[in-house]
């Protein structure tokens, strides 16, 4: 029944000039960076006393997370079983392994993730890296590297020196270029009287961050905008514009958080503008819901457009997707699934598009159908699609694979 379902939808396709196969080769051939900080609500393990701040806040206190790297190891094994395809993992300086013993932001170093790094490699995977500026009681009243005091801002520009060189060596250990993503939550949660102050103070000490050269083999650097934040309503120092304008001048790669713009405003909009100035974007998958901008990706038109755009536009190669959320009112490993199988479900649907011959009407100025086309694409079956690309991955089809974490629930979560 499932092959007479594929091969029925493998010749509706053919007969609009798309090549199914050669779509899901592509798709086996695209990463993307799971997020750690949804295994543990974005905890950390520096200790175990260690609460949230900095602009982070998660909801939700659902049963079985994980306490410590081996859990959080175990539980993204067994997401990872369930996601089609070969992936990487996004880590937090947070999340190093620093056995019980304090060890402040600006004093860590490799040693502390080796644990991750073999884990890694045993799995052949790649890993992205991200400096931690929040949780943390120099990052109290909500500046870090844009801070007016010269001691609290030196503390975090060293803090992000060592993270790229962290990064780096990640990279050179794996065989793929770690992207280290700078995130920060400064700003004010009321209007400001100085705007210029602290984004030159933010120039200044990205600059210095930046300063000693690492091989993009290893290392890639990343910048992160955002439009508002918690503690941040009214200002946020490293805005879209301010980024834009770094990463062209100093070429970095510009991360687009999906969750980071006004809820009328879609990324997808943004990537072919920002990539004719920028090499290379970081993309975070997200899900803005009214202000709170971390919500568990679905398969909704943003996600659609986004991925439409890189492939429409051949942009998968100058891209790096990864996922960006956290929620604690749903079982953790599920939250993981359901985002990652969604981006690429997206994905899936986009390399499924009749692309040349849309564009070709669109040249013909042929607009009626341009939109009769777009609109008759929306009912193709990509899900017989879909489901043979997992079975030839080897992950469970349709929602098989939430037995798997139900099971998976009762024998390892609930014992937490």
């Amino acid at each position: 029944m499932a092959d007479t379902a594929f091969h029925s939808a493998r010749q509706r396709y053919a007969d609009l000039g798309v090549d199914v196969d050669a779509a899901l080769s592509r798709l086996a051939g695209i990463s993307i960076s799971l997020h750690c900080w949804q295994g543990d609500d974005v905890t950390g393990f520096e200790s175990s006393s260690q609460s949230l701040g900095g602009g982070i806040a998660v909801t939700g206190s659902y049963p079985g997370k994980a306490r410590n790297p081996a859990e959080l190891r175990e539980d993204l094994d067994k997401a990872l079983s369930l996601i089609p395809g070969s992936h990487r993992l996004n880590l937090h300086a947070s999340y190093g392994e620093f056995g019980g013993v304090k060890v402040d932001r600006d004093q860590i170093d490799v040693s502390h993730f080796a644990g991750w790094i073999d884990w890694a490699r045993s799995r052949r995977m790649g890993l992205d890296f991200n400096p931690t500026f929040f949780s943390h009681p120099l990052a109290a009243d909500g500046f870090t590297i844009a801070h007016s005091d010269d001691g609290i801002r030196g503390f975090w520009v060293r803090h992000g020196q060592i993270c790229r060189k962290i990064g780096a060596a990640m990279g050179a250990a794996l065989g793929s270029p770690t992207v280290t993503n700078v995130w920060i939550p400064d700003g004010y949660k009321d209007t400001p009287v100085d705007r210029l102050a602290p984004r030159r103070r933010l120039e200044d000490s990205l600059d210095r961050i930046f300063a000693e050269p690492l091989s993009p083999a290893h290392n890639l650097d990343a910048v992160e905008p955002k439009l508002f934040g918690l503690g941040s309503e009214s200002y946020v120092v490293g805005s879209h514009e301010f980024y834009l304008g770094y990463a062209i001048r100093r070429g970095k790669l510009m991360c687009l958080d999906a969750g980071h713009y006004h809820p009328t405003e879609t990324i997808a909009d943004k990537l072919t503008s920002v990539l004719m100035s920028v090499d290379r974007v970081l993309l975070h998958v997200s899900r803005g819901v009214r202000w709170d901008s971390d919500h568990v990706v679905t398969l909704n038109e943003e996600l659609l457009a986004i991925s439409h755009e890189l492939v429409r536009n051949d942009l998968l190669g100058r891209v790096h997707i990864g996922m960006d959320y956290f929620d604690a009112s749903i079982n953790r490993v599920a939250a993981w699934v359901i985002g990652a199988r969604n981006v690429l479900k997206s994905l899936l649907i986009a390399l499924l598009e009749p692309t040349e011959r849309l564009r070709q009407v669109e040249l013909n100025r042929d607009l009626t159908a341009r939109l009769a086309i777009l609109e008759e694409c929306k009912s193709l079956p990509w899900g017989a699609v879909w489901d043979e690309y997992c079975r030839r991955q080897s992950t469970p089809v349709g929602q098989s694979w939430l037995d798997e974490v139900r099971a998976y629930e009762q024998l390892v979560l609930s014992k937490r």
